[in-house]
């Protein structure tokens, strides 16, 4: 097993000595004489816990300490003060600024021993506990987006026979999203949120969502309740990835220059899926139609652009169609 590795803060080289003769046997111990190699050490290697003087010419051990606990890289290592300073008032500002523990000088081998192991212990069940719950989080992540896409694969199984729609449009919001420069974060609520677009249509008969032929004024009007309806299925949450589901269930089929919503009032992540949505539509065999083209579909593309959909979104579309046909590509209806 790996020895620890300890650094040693101290200007005094007599004081180095004694603890390195305390610790040396079962640790790896680093040194540094002032503030300013302490930090620059701690920024090359980063030890597992710090044994630091307070009283130093220059910069304290005050002051290194406030410094480690500002660095989000830093601030999670155990500091132990090592000091002659014996004050409550002096334990009390070392607490203050994160420390975990205070040794007095001249001091005792088994004390800074037994604090020592105490505090890697400590920090090692730490550290463990952290990557659990990190891996628990992922783990619960995981099945949330699973039960999303299966809940949006539910819908299209209405009237898709294998719900790969929901699939590839996630993919074409997401790269869309991406080439606009959007954070991260968002292409990837957008990912995932997208293939609930049409949750909405579990709760549209069948009669008028399979109907081969075209839909009458009243079947068409039953149909455009499904994005009311997926709305409310979804309902309202704190959680971001549902109240973008939701935004997008609700508004994706909404037009740039429509009579409800338009242009940039209609959510960004709306505008993008309905891109993502009807390209595929489009360029996806149903047992109703055949595929269209390509060339069609950018057409069509270029004719609603200001129309239908957002002109801009429709430039920046036209840029990751080689994307987008991989994509389609990778994902074909078996």
């Amino acid at each position: 097993m790996e020895k620890a590795t300890i650094l040693v803060v101290d200007d005094t080289p007599e004081n180095i000595d004694i603890l390195i003769g305390i610790l040396g046997d079962d640790y790896k111990v680093k040194v540094a004489i002032d503030g300013p190699r302490a930090l620059a050490l701690v920024a090359k290697s980063r030890p597992d816990l710090i044994l630091l003087d307070v009283m130093m010419p220059g910069m304290n051990g005050y002051e290194v300490c406030k410094l480690l606990k500002q660095d989000p890289l830093t601030s999670h290592i155990p500091i132990i003060f090592v000091t002659a300073l014996s004050e409550s008032s002096d334990e009390a500002q070392g607490f203050a600024l994160g420390a975990v523990d205070y040794i007095t000088k001249p001091v005792s081998a088994p004390v800074v021993k037994a604090r020592v192991k105490t505090h890697l212990a400590l920090y090692d069940q730490k550290r463990l506990l952290e990557q659990q719950v990190k891996i628990r989080t992922h783990e619960l992540e995981e099945t949330r987006f699973e039960i999303i896409r299966r809940l949006g694969r539910a819908a299209e199984y209405k009237d898709n026979e294998t719900g790969l729609h929901v699939v590839r449009m996630s993919h074409y919001a997401r790269i869309l999203a991406i080439k606009l420069g959007l954070p991260s974060t968002f292409c990837d609520l957008i990912f995932n949120a997208a293939p609930m677009h049409d949750i909405g249509k579990i709760g549209t008969p069948d009669a008028v969502l399979k109907k081969p032929g075209k839909l009458d004024a009243e079947e068409w009007r039953i149909m455009q309740q499904h994005a009311a309806i997926g709305a409310e299925i979804i309902g309202e949450h704190s959680d971001p990835l549902l109240q973008m589901a939701r935004r997008i269930a609700l508004t994706h089929h909404e037009k740039w220059d429509g009579n409800g919503l338009v242009g940039e009032d209609i959510p960004l992540e709306g505008r993008i899926t309905a891109i993502a949505d009807v390209f595929d539509a489009l360029t996806s065999q149903r047992p109703y139609k055949q595929a269209w083209t390509i060339e069609a579909t950018m057409e069509l593309f270029d004719n609603q652009a200001g129309k239908h959909f957002d002109p801009k979104l429709v430039a920046m579309f036209k840029e990751i169609l080689p994307e987008a046909i991989a994509i389609r590509d990778t994902y074909l209806e078996s």
